[in-house]
């Protein structure tokens, strides 16, 4: 008997593409697909440890004080449950080394950054090493791009997918990271998923507006060493059917939009029981 997916996407606090994750979620075949307010885990009514896949829409957590996501993140890292004492913080690692899966967009993303499991190296968990600021070009970004997808990256979500192309919207969506080490090391492990690329998703690009932010070395996504753990910028459940695209009326088209096959790549890892 197939595997029943669990999948559970987190709300509140200014996170506002909660519907549209959830709809993603169903489409690409998850069994039981959970809205969750963040309060929900506070308060024990919720917990992580029912479900297989965890989604971190975009948003503005907090009004993005202090930073995107960052109060968000402190949050997560030091509020505890009320019904067991336990920190929220423990059942994110305990999922985590389930090794179960975690996706953030934009502002999970920049959620997932801040709380420092991604890119988690492994010897450091919960340790940030990079982070996602203001875009160079000084104001909100709202267009689409193009992104090239690192074949050789052990990313779940990406594997099998060829160039992309995804809605963008964020005002901190430019990735920095604390050092040319890191910058080694992603590179060393493949664990650059997504770049903004040329039109044709072959090539990285630092130019504007294909890059829309200036992130280093047109990073737009980044995973975990096991692949497991994923986030991005850009929107891909905002390009679910082909109506989402800005040329849907004057372009031959499949009906479904190119975000659903990064959610169906993690439901079927999942169903698969390869964890």
């Amino acid at each position: 008997m197939s595997k029943v997916v669990r999948s559970i996407v987190i709300t509140g606090n200014g996170t506002n593409c909660e519907m549209e994750m959830a709809h993603a979620c169903r489409m690409a075949g998850s069994d039981v697909v959970d809205i969750v307010h963040i309060s929900e885990l506070l308060c024990g009514e919720k917990r992580l440890d029912d479900y297989h896949f965890l989604n971190l829409p975009g948003g503005f957590l907090d009004g993005d004080d202090l930073g995107a996501a960052k109060a968000g993140a402190n949050r997560i890292l030091h509020a505890s449950v009320r019904k067991d004492s336990e920190k929220l913080r423990e059942q994110f690692d305990r999922f985590i080394r389930d090794g179960k899966l975690v996706l953030g967009v934009c502002n999970g993303f920049q959620l997932m950054v801040k709380l420092g499991i991604l890119p988690n190296f492994g010897d450091k968990p919960f340790v940030q090493s990079v982070t996602l600021t203001h875009n160079d070009s000084g104001r909100f970004e709202d267009r689409w791009a193009r992104l090239k997808v690192n074949p050789a990256s052990p990313c779940v979500f990406t594997k099998n997918l060829p160039g992309l192309y995804y809605p963008v919207r964020h005002g901190e969506g430019k990735l920095v990271v604390d050092g040319e080490q890191t910058l080694e090391r992603l590179y060393r492990e493949n664990l650059i998923a997504l770049q903004y690329s040329d039109d044709r998703c072959k090539e990285p690009v630092m130019t504007y507006p294909e890059n829309p932010n200036g992130s280093v070395d047109a990073i737009a996504g980044l995973c975990d060493p096991t692949g497991r753990l994923f986030g991005l910028m850009p929107h891909p459940e905002a390009f679910l059917h082909r109506t989402n695209h800005p040329r849907w009326t004057r372009e031959e088209l499949p009906e479904e939009g190119q975000g659903v096959a990064l959610f169906r790549n993690a439901v079927d890892f999942i169903r698969s029981g390869a964890f």
